[in-house]
Formats: structure tokens, C-alpha cells, sequence
């Protein structure tokens, strides 16, 4: 079963910052499905069975598509 993880994420304000957001993470092995909503500030990420994703991975690749991100515990 995969594993999902929920962040918050600042400063997106229409569909082409999610669209950025889900552009940058698509280049990570392991992402199985995204989903982010700009007028909530958030991203859910799941990630596939077997396969070690980092935290700081996941929001490095949110801030270079320009945007702060932190995960929800």
C-alpha cells in the first residue's frame, strides 16, 4: 500500500503554481499520484511501496518550483 504524506505550501495562487508543483515531483522516482489545490495550500503526495522518499526531498522539489512547503504531522 502506498504511503501518503500531506504538506502545507504557501504562496500558490492559481493552477500554473500547481501545475509547477506536480511538474517538479513528477521528476521524482517513487510519486505515484499528487495531489495540490492552490486555494487551500495543500499537497498530498502519494509514494509507492518499498521506496524511501525523504521529507526534505519532497520539499526541496516544491521550493524550485518557488513555493515554501512543510509537512503536516
Amino acid at each position: 500500500m502506498a504511503e501518503t504524506r500531506k504538506y502545507t505550501v504557501t504562496g500558490m495562487t492559481c493552477d500554473h503554481c500547481e501545475a509547477a508543483i506536480r511538474g517538479e515531483l513528477a521528476e521524482l522516482i517513487g510519486i505515484e499520484k499528487v495531489q495540490v489545490s492552490a486555494p487551500t495550500g495543500s499537497l498530498t503526495v502519494s509514494i509507492a511501496d518499498g521506496v524511501e522518499i525523504p521529507d526534505a526531498t519532497i520539499v526541496e522539489a516544491v521550493e524550485e518550483a518557488g513555493y515554501p512547503a512543510e509537512r503536516v504531522r
